[in-house]
């Protein structure tokens, strides 16, 4: 099962108390002050690894304690230093505080690390507080307490190429044919039930293979997605960084008109983010190969040339129009910033 949301209780380690000691040989009966100080508490790290894809590693332990600083001893011996701890997060991590909601980091370069909870400090033995009016202190400093704190984690997966439409449009095919992922793909709604990333070489169809490009299959929208219905609105945020969507649109649907299914998608966009609706968006018609209706073809033609598109179709079946489309979308993206 696909995780991105999730809140995890972090709680870095104490510091360990200085030591209050005087050094005691047998030569040195009134040796002065040696206590050394407590060792600093461990703190706890988070850094994003290309390794991970979900947040599942966190399915199950939601609780991270790190470790305690040693006290410090007498002859001036220093306390052990609390272990950190290292936790990783798939790029595209953004991490807030849970109770403010202030967003601390987002993670989006591989191994990029930010400290979540510091380790308190530990405190310092007598000998630090020695003076020439106090040569006998008899006090050392506690350790101070480390960070506590509860943060959310919230994965938005980083793509070049983020994929709209409704279930059973033909994403997962095109997914499938195009680059070596193999999202599960059949005959009926919602096969689709967690993001999918699939890197396009331009190898596969003639290309250079250094030309490369990354798609995001996200589970179909449907109308309400972006107030919570279906499933569309735990995915929604997984095209907020894509530098730009294909929206597929199937043209063999005998029961959905492509104006009527466009329109659908565009409004649930719409409504989650200005800044998605805003994205470069390519209207692509799919299943060419079950279109038994020229008037549909050419009624989307009409729709991509009227908002000055090139019209597209594809044939997940056939393959008919992929290689046109991934030379098209690799040309494209490399005048496009990214993200």
């Amino acid at each position: 099962m696909f995780l991105d949301h999730l809140t995890l209780h972090l709680e870095a380690g104490h510091g360990g108390a200085g030591a209050m000691s005087f050094r005691r040989e047998k030569f040195a009966e009134r040796g002065g002050p040696d206590g050394g100080d407590g060792g600093a508490g461990g703190s706890i790290f988070v850094k994003a690894t290309r390794s991970l894809n979900t947040l599942n590693p966190y399915r199950s332990v939601r609780q991270f304690a790190a470790g305690r600083g040693g006290s410090g001893e007498g002859c001036l011996r220093h306390g052990k230093d609390g272990e950190d701890v290292h936790l990783d997060v798939p790029l595209g991590t953004v991490i807030r505080d849970a109770g403010s909601g202030e967003v601390l980091a987002e993670l989006m370069e591989d191994g990029q690390q930010v400290c979540l909870a510091r380790g308190g400090r530990g405190g310092l033995g007598n000998t630090n507080f020695k003076s020439s009016t106090n040569r006998t202190p008899r006090h050392a400093q506690p350790g101070e307490d480390g960070e506590m704190r509860d943060v959310e984690f919230e994965l938005k997966l980083i793509a070049d190429v983020g994929l709209a439409g409704f279930p059973n449009a033909g994403k997962s095919t095109l997914v499938s044919r195009i680059s070596a992922a193999r999202p599960k793909i059949a005959d009926y709604p919602f096969t689709t039930l967690e993001p999918q990333l699939g890197v396009v070489s331009l190898a596969m169809f003639g290309g250079d293979a250094l030309d490369t490009f990354v798609i995001a299959d996200i589970p179909g929208l449907i109308e309400g997605a972006a107030q919570g219905a279906g499933l569309g609105i735990q995915f929604l945020r997984h095209v907020e960084r894509t530098r730009m969507l294909l929206h597929l649109v199937d043209l063999s649907d005998p029961v959905q008109e492509p104006e009527q299914a466009i329109a659908v998608i565009e409004g649930e966009l719409k409504a989650f983010s200005d800044v998605l609706y805003a994205k470069p968006r390519w209207l692509v018609g799919t299943k060419l190969d079950a279109l038994q209706d020229d008037d549909r073809r050419a009624r989307f033609e009409a729709l991509c040339r009227a908002r000055g598109q090139e019209p597209l179709f594809i044939s997940g079946v056939t393959g008919e129009g992929l290689r046109e489309l991934v030379f098209k979308l690799h040309d494209a993206l490399s005048g496009m910033p990214k993200e």
